[in-house]
């Protein structure tokens, strides 16, 4: 973790000039991870139409890649799931969205409760319906 900037090996290039993660003493802050996967620019779970915008989309599909990704970038750089703290959720169509937001995350948080916000955002900086912004602890 070169100067506290990580960069995973498993988790999709950002889009723009930041890294994955960057480390504070024994916090771990993750940049807005969304749900791609490595190497590839097809979004899981999008249909794009001719101009690129949305034509449709699967949440489930796309919040089980983000948490995929995000767990990618806690292991790559030395954290892990159960050291998650606080994790920050933006969606595009909190209407529609967030019941299955609320089921998929306690899936997958059972155990570790972190804190969470979960705001309603008009776009993000890809074609998705969501990211999250995770903060960890990590020795």
């Amino acid at each position: 973790m070169s100067g506290g900037a990580f960069m995973s090996e498993r988790a999709p290039e950002p889009v723009g000039p930041y890294p994955h993660a960057r480390r504070a003493g024994n916090l771990l802050f993750l940049s807005g991870v969304g749900p791609r996967a490595k190497g590839k620019r097809e979004i899981p779970g999008v249909v794009l139409d001719d101009r690129g915008e949305i034509a449709s989309y699967d949440f489930d599909v796309q919040c089980r890649a983000v948490l995929q990704n995000v767990r990618h970038v806690l292991e790559d750089a030395g954290s892990d799931w159960e050291r998650i703290v606080d994790v920050t959720a933006f969606l595009t169509d909190m209407k529609r969205d967030f019941a299955a937001f609320n089921r998929i995350y306690q899936e997958h948080f059972q155990n570790n409760r972190p804190a969470r916000t979960t705001v309603e955002v008009t776009a993000l900086p890809t074609p998705i319906a969501i990211e999250l912004k995770v903060i960890a602890t990590i020795d």
